[in-house]
């Protein structure tokens, strides 16, 4: 029988199958000796033990497609990363450390802005217009008047989304709304999973239709940026792209050097200047990062 992963908690995974059962597994011994750990997001071939009390074992992990870092997870299409539009306002900073963290990985990303239905000032339109000039896809919601919510589900159909986004976004009032409707036979949780369960902070696949998975993450509130010099940070800003070319300066920074395209771009607004002063700041921490690293191997 075939199955994805959709939650895994000391040592125990739970599949998810056609005919919406959740199989509570654990992973053939050969795993650990290959090196090869079941994610969350695997498909995988198990053995059923037990239908009645719905008990397997994971026998077989099939080829991965993607593999995530951060979050450890499988077979990832796409990113969702949900901020809220006010209560409390975005932080764009943080916005940004996130969707250069999916750029790292290959993974494209929807920016979606929840709780339209209180956005009096109408920000919510601006907040589309800059990221969507970036070439992503955008969109805006309200969890609570369930607006929006119908086109969300389109773009998330037929793929397993990775949702991401700071506390008190209401990205969980919004994946109540994408899972309503949605009700899965469960087999029962060990013990030994119910003494960790109220401490223990995990990612969590949701089946939302056939083929549609969604991945509840939890909450941040800082992201740290790694594997990255300062001077391959302008190519996690897709829109810096065409204005390069007027840069005098080959492997211009768009920080100090005169005549600079980007800077031209931004003064002129073709450029959001609101993610410029971003891509500086992030600039000025790598180059301190780096700088650092290097006095601490004096």
């Amino acid at each position: 029988m075939q199955g994805k992963i959709t939650k895994g908690i000391a040592g125990f995974y739970y599949v998810h199958t056609e005919g919406n059962c959740v199989y509570e597994c654990k992973a053939k011994g050969v795993f650990r000796l290959d090196g090869k750990k079941p994610l969350v997001g695997d498909n995988v071939e198990l053995d059923v033990l037990d239908q009645e009390k719905l008990l397997g074992n994971i026998r077989e992990i099939l080829p991965r497609k993607s593999q995530l870092i951060r979050p450890e997870v499988a077979n990832v299409d796409q990113a969702l990363v949900i901020f809220s539009i006010v209560k409390p306002r975005p932080n764009f900073n943080l916005l940004d450390r996130f969707l250069i963290m999916m750029q790292q990985q290959e993974i494209p990303c929807i920016v979606c802005f929840n709780k339209s239905d209180i956005d009096e000032e109408e920000a919510g339109r601006g907040y589309l217009d800059i990221y969507g000039a970036c070439g992503y896809r955008t969109l805006m919601v309200s969890a609570r008047q369930n607006l929006g919510i119908e086109q969300l589900k389109e773009l998330l159909s037929g793929k397993t989304t990775t949702v991401a986004g700071p506390s008190g976004v209401g990205k969980s009032s919004l994946i109540n709304c994408l899972q309503s409707g949605v009700v899965m036979e469960t087999g029962n949780i060990s013990e030994k999973i119910q003494r960790g369960k109220h401490t223990t902070r995990h990612s969590e696949l949701i089946a939302v239709e056939k083929n549609t998975y969604i991945l509840d993450t939890p909450g941040f509130s800082s992201l740290g940026l790694f594997g990255l010099e300062k001077e391959e940070l302008g190519a996690y800003y897709p829109e810096f792209a065409f204005y390069e070319q007027d840069c005098r300066f080959r492997g211009c920074s768009h920080i100090s050097e005169p005549a600079c395209g980007v800077k031209k771009a931004v003064e002129a607004g073709r450029i959001s200047r609101l993610r410029y002063e971003n891509y500086c700041l992030l600039y000025e921490e790598l180059k301190n990062k780096k700088r650092d690293y290097q006095h601490a191997g004096r």
